[in-house]
């Protein structure tokens, strides 16, 4: 059933095994953002515990797109797709005047054995709260990309092209296997939102409170200053490439990570109230619910 927190669905045509699918639709300002929808379409099945079996695209282009263009976006989504092992099942490409940007829509399709499925509303009080690698990675390699002339005006070349670099860590799917072998109970891609949008909608979807140590939350350096130069949140920045999972011992999840070289940290736990607080050092305060992400704020007029 459609709920909170829950970015995929599962259907179960046979016994033993269930379809999961997740769909994302995004409008391309950039030949990198197709390669993009497509990581974060299967980032929702591996949250599921789910193996990718392929994706289906519809694209909607505009008439003044060029064949050159089309091509750079497919060239794009066949790079993660070959890298992902999830071959294009079809789809659909249409020219039409509905549109003034091209918009794309993935829908992932994966399975699961029932019994290794990762369901969804099931983290319980006094558990961990784990994150995988760092967050605002996807925004961070956004911004880097498609604000380069800007951010060259403080930032020298070599450190924008780290920035960019972080697309190499967008997917999930190894960290998905490790927390689905350790015994997960629950796992919430950081995408769109953030971080501080995964763990409200991982709250709120399982009516359980939060205790976050802000200062644990792992971030880049390049984060952080490309997120200053733009006076924006990286906590609320699209953060594709990272990974929230609830866990009963965080502690032994994250040397699990460790031994498969991807770096994690425990920030917090659940709690049996109905407050989500971010603990600062000395100040607490409350999480605020699910609101628009940094980087579509920032360019509602220019797109990336």
């Amino acid at each position: 059933m459609p709920a909170v927190g829950c970015d995929y669905s599962a259907v179960q045509p046979a016994e033993g095994e269930v379809l999961t699918l997740s769909t994302q639709t995004r409008c391309l300002g950039s030949s990198e953002i197709g390669g993009l929808s497509v990581y974060a379409a299967l980032n929702n099945l591996y949250c599921s515990g789910a193996r990718p079996v392929g994706v289906l695209l519809n694209l909607l282009l505009p008439t003044s797109c060029t064949e050159n263009e089309l091509r750079e976006q497919m060239a794009a989504i066949h790079q993660v797709c070959e890298k992902e092992e999830a071959p294009v099942l079809g789809g659909h490409t249409e020219v039409t005047r509905s549109v003034t940007d091209p918009v794309l829509t993935v829908t992932a399709v994966g399975a699961v054995a029932e019994e290794n499925r990762i369901h969804q509303g099931t983290v319980r009080p006094g558990m961990d709260l784990v994150v995988t690698k760092w967050i605002a990675l996807e925004g961070t390699a956004l911004l880097a990309a498609g604000r380069q002339e800007e951010l060259l005006e403080r930032f020298a070349q070599p450190f924008l092209d780290r920035a960019q670099a972080f697309t190499e860590y967008l997917s999930v799917r190894s960290e998905a296997a490790v927390a689905v072998k350790s015994g997960a109970a629950a796992m919430h891609d950081l995408s769109e939102g953030g971080i501080f949008g995964a763990l409200w909608e991982m709250g709120q979807g399982s009516g359980v409170g939060l205790e976050i140590d802000l200062k644990k939350i792992p971030i880049r350096q390049e984060s952080i200053e490309i997120c200053e130069f733009f006076d924006i949140n990286p906590y609320k920045l699209v953060s594709g490439g990272g990974l929230l999972i609830a866990a009963e011992d965080g502690n032994a999840l994250v040397r699990a990570m460790e031994q498969e070289r991807i770096p994690a940290v425990v920030i917090g736990k659940a709690t049996d109230s109905n407050d989500r607080v971010l603990i600062n050092g000395e100040e607490r305060r409350f999480l605020e619910t699910t609101q628009t992400d940094e980087l579509w704020k920032l360019d509602k007029e220019r797109k990336l």
